[in-house]
């Protein structure tokens, strides 16, 4: 048992105080004193003893939702109290130090007969994984107010920390503008160079004559063109490398993170296209893999495969990746690969086993480079130091542009990014190859 003195025991015990003072010459006084001192102690231990929380009393914890990087969310621990007395309580939650906190984690609460209370506070997490909260930690005044009582309640729980959803939204509503919002409306008709017919009209200068339906110019006696509308229930496989070059951080987060944010603007766009998407994370074995699907069931199955996933300092084994979307994924699909290489053995390793991939699906090569590597060499050198930096920066921007030119020769797409253009240039690349037909 645990307690703590209240600022009425130490009152009374400073009463006991004033005749020890006057004791001088008068032991009975004296004696008096102390009785009355070692009295009080053994009252106010009895008090303590005596004093616990009934059943009648619930202390729990509750969410305010999931829990998402950078966003904050609020906890709140309720009491309870179905009994006919009242309680002063001071509650203190004890939350995983990850957690960055926002308000304060303890309250002192009046609690009357069939009355509800809680203490709120606000968390925001730093990062994504698994993490836990402990007990509330309750002290309890006792019944004759002489001491505080320290008991644990409620449950440790467990909280996962996902990756933040509303921020790869936002991330495509920006970079797919008006396109977007296209998408969205399931009645409205995405037209482009797909394969899914859509509607006849008459020719105008510019079209293709490949479109020109003859039967129909033949009935209605004037040029017709056949109009395409952007085809549906297409599949992308997202494949995120968590190697080595991955846990590189650029600012607040390594790169992995945002991959993991791309993926996730992908997937939305994806949804919304009418498109299957499916997740796979890879190192040097598969650490993941959701196959492709639709709904908003999807993407909570994806966030669960995400939450607790890191990169690790291996390099990634391509050609296992490759395997097994082959193996696992039998319709064509777009597999974009979000990955890094800075030398020339890991661009030939992903070169070598892309052709596990071809011809049934088509790949994406998305490279994610730390920074604009041609600002880098843009300006003319001030010394020594910045000569050797510049050199190592264009060597690296040779072995990338001749891996990812080698992509593109053997059929696939290819990208080289920042991560500030990462979610702009993957979406439209992936606007422009269902507007074109490519799969």
């Amino acid at each position: 048992m645990r307690f703590v003195f209240s600022k009425l025991f130490y009152a009374l015990l400073a009463v006991g105080f004033v005749p020890l003072s006057l004791s001088w010459g008068r032991p009975g006084l004296r004696w008096a004193a102390l009785v009355y001192d070692a009295g009080l102690l053994a009252l106010a231990a009895f008090d303590a003893r005596a004093s616990r929380l009934p059943a009648g009393l619930e202390i729990f914890r509750e969410f305010g939702g999931r829990f998402y990087i950078g966003a904050e969310t609020e906890v709140r621990v309720r009491v309870e109290n179905h009994t006919p007395r009242a309680f002063r309580l001071k509650l203190k939650d004890e939350y995983p130090p990850e957690l960055a906190l926002l308000s304060p984690r303890e309250a002192e609460l009046d609690v009357g007969p069939q009355e509800s209370k809680a203490l709120v506070y606000v968390v925001r997490p730093r990062r994504r994984g698994r993490y836990e909260f402990g007990r509330v930690a309750v002290r309890a005044r006792t019944r004759l107010g002489l001491a505080w009582r320290e008991v644990p309640a409620g449950e440790a729980a467990s909280v996962k920390v996902y990756p933040n959803v509303r921020r790869a939204r936002e991330a495509e509503l920006k970079a797919l503008g008006a396109r977007s919002l296209v998408a969205a409306q399931r009645r409205a008709a995405w037209r482009g160079e797909g394969r899914d017919f859509e509607s006849l009209r008459e020719y105008v200068p510019g079209d293709e004559l490949r479109h020109v339906s003859w039967s129909a110019t033949a009935r209605r006696g004037r040029l017709t063109t056949r109009q395409y509308q952007i085809e549906r229930d297409q599949t992308v496989l997202i494949a995120l490398d968590a190697g080595r070059l991955m846990t590189a951080r650029i600012e607040r987060e390594t790169k992995f993170d945002t991959a993991i944010h791309a993926a996730l603007a992908l997937m939305s766009a994806a949804r919304r296209a009418g498109d299957h998407a499916g997740l796979l994370v890879f190192g040097r074995r598969v650490n993941a893999y959701v196959p492709p699907g639709k709904g908003r069931e999807q993407l909570d199955l994806v966030l669960e495969a995400l939450h607790a996933v890191e990169p690790e300092l291996i390099e990634p084994s391509y050609t296992r990746a490759f395997e097994f979307v082959a193996a696992n994924c039998k319709r064509r699909a777009l597999v974009v690969l979000l990955t890094d290489l800075v030398d020339e053995q890991g661009s030939r390793e992903l070169l070598t086993s892309l052709r596990i991939l071809r011809p049934r699906h088509l790949p994406l090569v998305t490279t994610i480079a730390d920074r604009d590597l041609r600002a880098s060499v843009r300006d003319a050198p001030a010394d020594l130091e910045e000569l050797f930096a510049q050199s190592v920066a264009e060597e690296i921007m040779l072995q990338r542009e001749a891996a990812l030119r080698l992509v593109e020769a053997q059929g696939g797409l290819a990208l080289d990014v920042t991560t500030a253009s990462l979610v702009p240039s993957l979406l439209e690349t992936y606007i422009r190859v269902k507007e074109r037909g490519l799969l």
